[in-house]
């Protein structure tokens, strides 16, 4: 369904307990009303999701989280207001009206308003804050296209916002705002250089051990089905052969490989996030026993990049 004419019908499909995929600027989202417990549990069953990773409520307008929540800090008044909308997620308290099953149980509460006209129009429209996690099986890639969301979870979705590809391709920065020094607990599509531009120094603390405090914190995550190598340090780059796939950064490497991805021959770190998952869908489905993938450089939006790489090779490791 069209994003630019179904926001109506979603919304209703919201309101009654369904489940929508909807586009935003990070990666297609899994929605269900944040305040209907039944709904939320909807969607742990169709991404087999356990229930201890924690989901992140989506708000249409920054103006809504403290009618949702009531005064916040200083810190993430200043952060919502520099950032929303945007691949920014904030941790704070959770609200009485948001069920433990949103949070995983924790008394805290990931939250964010998406920058994508389809999804702040949709969550509008259902008059409700949205739960959504990324729209795939836990654990794998997430989905850049709606045709991604289609393939992975099939009829498991009531309802999928076509929006064509997602603008910036990885999920959103998450950081926990809580203590005297912000914390960065999942590299995301918001840079690093710039929260600090906007409140000092942050702590990065990204990965998890133990049940996690905001999503997509595991060490084993965004993992295609075919086995991942993340080639590191300065060794000799493998010569490829018929059955194995590679994704580069800048440029094809040397020898006969079965298949080829870069992310921008430009060296466009931002244009590399956007086509990260894209590649690796299309790898994936290329029929290869082996996609081996080297990093890109770790700095701004390269560091998430990474770090995405690193956890879908733990998969494999």
């Amino acid at each position: 369904m069209s994003a630019d004419s179904g926001v109506a019908e979603a919304a209703a499909v919201l309101r009654a307990g369904g489940l929508v995929a909807f586009p935003t600027e990070t990666v297609y989202g899994l929605g269900a009303n944040a305040l209907d417990a039944q709904a939320v549990a909807r969607i742990f069953a169709a991404k087999a999701r356990p229930s201890f990773d924690p989901l992140i409520t989506h708000l249409a307008e920054a103006a809504e989280l403290e009618k949702l929540v009531g005064t916040v800090s200083p810190a993430v008044a200043v952060l919502a207001e520099r950032f929303w909308p945007g691949p920014l997620t904030l941790i704070v308290d959770r609200p009485a009206a948001i069920p433990p099953i949103v949070t995983s149980g924790l008394e805290t509460m990931a939250v964010r308003v998406p920058d994508h006209a389809a999804a702040r129009g949709l969550i509008a429209a259902a008059g409700v804050p949205v739960a959504a996690p990324s729209a795939n099986r836990f654990g794998q890639l997430s989905p850049t296209w709606a045709e991604h969301v289609v393939a992975g979870l099939g009829a498991a979705v009531d309802v999928v916002l076509d929006g064509g590809p997602t603008r910036c391709g990885i999920e959103s920065t998450i950081v926990d705002v809580r203590g005297e020094r912000p914390v960065v607990l999942r590299l995301g599509a918001l840079p690093v250089e710039s929260l600090e531009e906007a409140v000092g120094p942050v702590t990065v603390r990204p990965g998890s051990s133990g049940q996690p405090v905001a999503p997509g914190t595991l060490a084993a995550h965004y993992a295609p089905r075919t086995p991942l190598r993340l080639v590191t340090g300065a060794g000799p780059m493998d010569d490829g052969g018929a059955r194995r796939g590679f994704l580069g950064f800048r440029s094809r490497p040397a020898g006969e490989w079965a298949a080829v991805e870069v992310l921008s021959s430009d060296g466009d770190l931002t244009e590399a996030a956007a086509r990260l998952f894209d590649a690796l869908h299309r790898l994936d489905g290329a029929g290869v026993d082996e996609i081996v993938v080297e990093p890109v450089p770790e700095v701004g939006v390269g560091r998430a990049v990474n770090d995405r790489l690193r956890r879908a090779a733990a998969t494999w490791g």
